[in-house]
């Protein structure tokens, strides 16, 4: 009778048993199967001196979504007669010692695009071989593997949606769940130190969690089969479904399905979530298309996916042969401000609160606060608030996060940098009567709506009754939004004419001079206006504390003009 092998299962994303290929092939013909995740302190161990609560890398709120998740499938082992092992280290120097201690015949787990991944898994791999294991690893976090469409597409990633839809097909069905009964590991474990339950945030190190307010959606397989039979249940919200009509201000129940953190970890197959969708979609008459629709939605997961597998150094500007060069500025004041909600604009900083308590805002608010921070205000590098977004979002995904911050900077992508989220009227149009900033800034709760989004308008009279003194309890302006954002306009304008007058990406030194320029051509503006005494009216140093909030028909004509649709 033919051996039956021992596998090692090792979980990194695919956090489920359903539609995970891996984990068939490791249950195929096994003696024992050893499902394992390696609790890494590179990404989990606390950082006082980060911004918020949580280790340099990872926000406290996504530890927690994984550590839940965790749970989640551990307690779906057991229930299969298996378990989850947890072991505290490095997997370049882990998994290649279980291989040997265990005596694994075959290990199997989910291929990762990202960067990172593709450097460990190579190392595991070549390890591995070097001992004699066999390795399956398939392709099953995304519809497509990124190397075949790319493949098709001549060996260049796809750079437009509508060039990438026209090279994928109808994607591959889900797979079978694994069998009810899960070979186990073998009761001997030669002496490995197994964590013996899922860890608690306290058990890793962090404490003085009373005052934080944690994400309200949890973690695990069970909530994301759950979350999804909820979205899907109603079949004329799903057929009709369109992204740019969402409500970014809904909080409380929120206008999209919110499975994004659960396609993030895998603890939601895509294949599933896709296959469902078009079961919904056969029950009604008509349905909303790309890229609009649901189906649109997770084919713009799997473009962001092909683009940045087949982009080198995606995650940056230099280096990226997609990416504008654009003098940036490189503030770290201003960024503090935006990114600890302190920027004066109520519609940016409610955001910027629900992202650092929960973890999650409406992809629309996304959009208006990456704007703010580069072309639309702040001017400042994209790269800074990518990488806010990387350590707080529980749904952070590396080509994801890098692709809409390319998009949303006009790096890439996206061209028309004149258009953008105003920071004022933008919230307005959805949420009048300002229920989401005085949610999530209890400072403004008592301002009258008329104020609400543009609180330093307000009398002093009615500052002083609602409790709330600008410049005191709620914070100025960084800036006056027509003035910032005619300054941002000129410097992508000059950052554009400069690409089309080199015919393609510039030297760094020319982005470096067209940077000294406009900072000259900046500080001779406020130098005039200095020895005039004249408010400047092209600089981004000014700031509103004195507006009185009445528009005039100009200043109406510009919020038209900026109000990004």
């Amino acid at each position: 009778m033919e051996k039956k092998k021992r596998s090692l299962m090792w979980f990194r994303k695919g956090l489920r048993l359903h539609d995970n290929p891996a984990l068939l092939q490791a249950c195929e013909g096994a003696r024992n199967v050893y499902p394992v995740f390696v609790l890494d302190p590179w990404f989990l161990a606390p950082d006082p001196s980060a911004p918020s609560p949580g280790s340099r890398l990872v926000g406290v709120n996504r530890i927690r979504f994984l550590l839940e998740s965790l749970q989640d499938l551990d307690t779906s082992l057991r229930n299969c007669g298996s378990r989850l092992l947890l072991i505290h280290g490095s997997p370049i120097s882990i998994i290649p010692h279980l291989l040997t201690k265990w005596q694994i015949d075959e290990l199997c787990f989910e291929h990762d695009t990202e960067p990172y991944a593709q450097e460990r898994d190579a190392q595991i791999k070549k390890l591995a071989g070097m001992a004699g294991v066999d390795v399956y690893s398939p392709v099953s976090h995304t519809l497509y593997n990124p190397p075949d469409v790319i493949a098709k597409n001549g060996g260049k990633a796809p750079l437009t949606y509508q060039s990438f839809c026209r090279l994928v097909g109808k994607p591959p069905p889900p797979l079978n769940d694994p069998p009810a009964k899960i070979p186990g590991p073998a009761a001997d474990l030669n002496n490995v130190d197994i964590t013996a339950v899922v860890p608690s945030l306290e058990d890793l190190g962090y404490t003085d969690l009373n005052e934080q307010e944690f994400t309200p959606h949890r973690g695990g397989e069970t909530e994301a089969l759950k979350r999804l039979e909820d979205s899907l249940a109603d079949t004329k919200w799903v057929c009709e479904f369109e992204k740019p009509k969402g409500n970014p201000t809904a909080f409380i129940k929120p206008a999209t399905t919110v499975l994004s953190p659960y396609l993030k970890f895998g603890c939601l197959s895509s294949r599933l979530f896709y296959a469902r969708v078009q079961d919904v979609y056969a029950k009604g008459k008509k349905n909303s298309k790309p890229p609009v629709s649901l189906e649109g939605q997770l084919l713009w997961r799997e473009f962001f996916y092909t683009a940045g597998y087949g982009t080198p150094n995606f995650d940056r500007m230099v280096g990226n042969p997609i990416c504008k060069q654009i003098p940036w500025k490189d503030d770290d004041k201003l960024l503090s401000a935006w990114r600890d909600a302190r920027t004066g604009h109520p519609w940016i900083d409610a955001a910027m609160v629900q992202l650092r308590k929960w973890g999650w805002m409406h992809h629309l608010a996304r959009h208006a606060v990456a704007c703010y921070l580069t072309r639309g205000d702040l001017f400042v590098y994209w790269e800074k608030g990518r990488d806010v977004f990387d350590r707080l979002l529980i749904d952070s995904d590396w080509a994801i996060n890098n692709g809409n911050w390319l998009w949303l900077s006009a790096s890439a992508f996206f061209s028309q940098y004149h258009r953008i989220y105003s920071p004022i009227t933008f919230g307005k149009k959805y949420d009048p009567e300002g229920h989401y900033v005085r949610h999530f800034l209890p400072v403004l709760k008592d301002m009258p709506k008329q104020y609400i989004y543009e609180p330093w308008s307000a009398p002093i009279e009615v500052q002083k009754k609602a409790k709330c003194i600008i410049g005191v309890d709620y914070p100025r302006p960084l800036v006056d939004h027509t003035v910032a954002n005619k300054e941002c306009r000129e410097r992508m304008g000059a950052a554009y004419a400069l690409h089309k007058e080199v015919g393609g990406l510039p030297q760094q030194e020319q982005v470096d001079a067209l940077h000294r320029r406009l900072d000259e051509t900046l500080n001779n503006h406020i130098a005039t206006n200095e020895t005039t005494k004249k408010v400047p009216k092209t600089t981004m140093r000014k700031t509103v504390g004195t507006t009185k909030g009445k528009d005039t028909p100009s200043s109406k004509r510009q919020r038209k003009l900026t109000d990004y649709k």
